[in-house]
């Protein structure tokens, strides 16, 4: 994850999807609950791979799971808020790939939230990781920057 001193902002990420809120989202606080962030990171990610990828998530012999995740919180999200999620890939290894996100209230430019995600890839038959599958691989290298802050 980028230095805890910067922020980033919405021309750092080169892939977004709008995911909106739901009223079961928000907690007895107001505001979306703080593991439902972490649902939209997953959804980002997965709907990139899926769309650009071609992944088939019920038939794929090799796939990510995920092997660590953080989330920072800087402004609250509520029901009925529109979110822009950003991702990028700060690093893509044989096996492994490092996602940062971004979650953006729409029309604001500073993030509700950041965080990291990291898919390790592993062969559906012998759970032991495996090479990033070719398709895949593109629809990462599209999404590459470099990492701004100290990276993990």
């Amino acid at each position: 994850m980028t230095d805890s001193s910067e922020t980033l902002g919405k021309a750092d990420f080169p892939h977004f999807m709008t995911i909106p809120t739901r009223w079961m989202d928000n907690d007895v606080y107001g505001h979306v609950n703080n593991v439902v962030y972490y649902s939209y990171f997953d959804t980002v990610v997965n709907a990139h791979l899926i769309e650009r990828g071609g992944l088939d998530i019920g038939a794929a012999p090799v796939f990510g799971v995920v092997a660590e995740t953080s989330c920072r919180f800087h402004r609250e999200l509520k029901f009925p808020d529109l979110i822009d999620a950003g991702i990028r890939v700060v690093r893509l290894g044989r096996s492994g790939v490092t996602y940062e996100i971004g979650l953006f209230r729409r029309g604001e430019h500073e993030p509700a939230a950041t965080g990291h995600f990291v898919h390790v890839y592993i062969d559906r038959e012998t759970r032991r990781p495996a090479p990033i599958p070719d398709k895949i691989r593109r629809a990462l290298e599209a999404i590459v920057v470099e990492p701004s802050g100290a990276s993990r």
